[in-house]
């Protein structure tokens, strides 16, 4: 996945550049959530597994995927149109 490679060279890379001699601690704090983020995946996933395994609930997720869409489509064109 190459957007691997952006997001912890250049994007965290260029922000711990920003913190001077604390940047070792900010790329500590960004490992540390790294890690805390990825488990929180993991286990969720295997929690919510059990409500997953019927064709029901996965149209109900992609409903609400759909909303959630078209609700920052709509923020992000009103500006633009002027409202």
């Amino acid at each position: 996945n190459p957007h691997v490679y952006l997001d912890t060279v250049l994007m965290l890379g260029s922000i711990a550049a920003t913190h001077g001699d604390e940047r070792w601690l900010f790329a500590a704090g960004a490992m540390a959530a790294s890690l805390l983020w990825f488990t929180a995946l993991g286990f969720g996933a295997r929690y919510l597994g059990r409500w997953l395994r019927t064709p029901r609930s996965w149209r109900i997720l992609d409903a609400v995927i759909a909303v959630v869409m078209v609700t920052i489509a709509i923020s992000l064109v009103l500006p633009v149109l002027g409202g």
